[in-house]
């Protein structure tokens, strides 16, 4: 059985998939990984060549190393990107991964930390997904009752399942529940009315979203709670991780998620240590697989950095904000 990962990203979050890709090969990885993007590439992606059997316009691959390639796949759609992820799933296992027995989404500022061959097995007790740092939602809590008032009033009705809410940074699902990601993508389409398209999020439109109702609003995460959503919606048999599972608490860790700002390529060691804020455990696991075997940063500047990220973490057992 084969397994193809994907990932979408513009901008900056360039570095964040060079060490996603690069954490995944340290752990044992390896086939194909398709990166869907908007703007240029990355000067570290200038290796990349065209590539006519992904059959895909201008779609490129890198050779990463021995038994890995990174695909870059450029996107034309005016969704959100965090809105687009069923659709790119969806297209890659229509196209060029056609014949992947299972496909695994990571956002591009998550690294892994375990053995790849840990995600295989997870997916195959059901849909593979992580708790979110806001879970739990109760059954009654607002934004649960706002899906069923909504999605009932769409002749879409949700029965509610788990307290647990789950991020939407990762999700796993082998070919058996291939459905969950187009129920995933129906919710989104009928969610998109009410949050003015699936071109705003609370990463691009923040003021739209807060000022339609904040955290209270049923899609104030948008693809995450349309997510959350599509389980109750569904039937597929859903594997649940804790928190523990992107490292928001302590336990058997196996990717660690860098939310909010700023993101690891761009913390400051020693500005953010003088505020009180050490190096997270995020960042730390970054600059270990920042070195390669994509070097989307300078190799000195990679060393220089994890020294910094060792001196700023001994900073933090003394001097640090609550």
């Amino acid at each position: 059985m084969t397994s193809a990962i994907c990932t979408l990203f513009e901008g900056h979050y360039h570095y964040g998939i060079a060490a996603l890709t690069n954490s995944l090969y340290k752990e044992g990885y390896r086939g194909s990984i398709y990166a869907g993007y908007r703007g240029p590439l990355p000067r570290w992606a200038d290796l990349a060549e065209e590539d006519p059997s992904l059959k895909w316009k201008n779609g490129k691959t890198l050779r990463v190393a021995d038994g890995l390639q990174l695909h870059f796949l450029p996107l034309e759609t005016d969704y959100h990107l965090t809105n687009y992820k069923p659709d790119f799933m969806l297209e890659l296992w229509n196209g060029p991964a056609s014949p992947a027995q299972r496909m695994f989404y990571f956002d591009p500022d998550i690294v892994i930390v375990c053995s790849w061959l840990i995600f295989e097995e997870w997916v195959s007790c059901g849909v593979a997904l992580s708790e979110d740092v806001n879970s739990p939602l109760s059954k009654h809590h607002p934004r649960r009752v706002a899906w069923r008032q909504y999605f009932g009033e769409k002749g879409i009705p949700l029965n509610f399942k788990e307290n647990i809410y789950v991020n939407g940074g990762f999700v796993g699902v082998n070919l058996e529940n291939k459905s969950f990601l187009e129920l995933w993508k129906k919710i989104q389409i009928t969610m998109a009315p009410l949050i003015g398209g699936l071109n705003s999020s609370i990463f691009g439109n923040f003021n739209l979203l807060e000022a339609a109702g904040g955290p209270f609003m049923p899609f104030y995460k948008t693809d995450q709670d349309a997510l959350n959503a599509s389980i109750e919606a569904g039937s597929h048999p859903v594997s649940f991780m804790g928190k523990e599972g992107m490292g928001f608490e302590n336990g058997f860790v196996l990717m660690h998620h860098a939310l909010g700002t700023p993101k690891p390529w761009k913390w400051k060691p020693y500005r953010q240590s003088l505020g009180g804020w050490p190096p997270r455990k995020v960042d730390l696991e970054y600059w270990k697989v920042a070195g390669g075997p994509i070097k989307a940063t300078p190799v000195n500047v990679v060393r220089w950095r994890r020294v910094a990220m060792k001196i700023t973490t001994a900073i933090g057992r003394f001097y640090k904000k609550n």
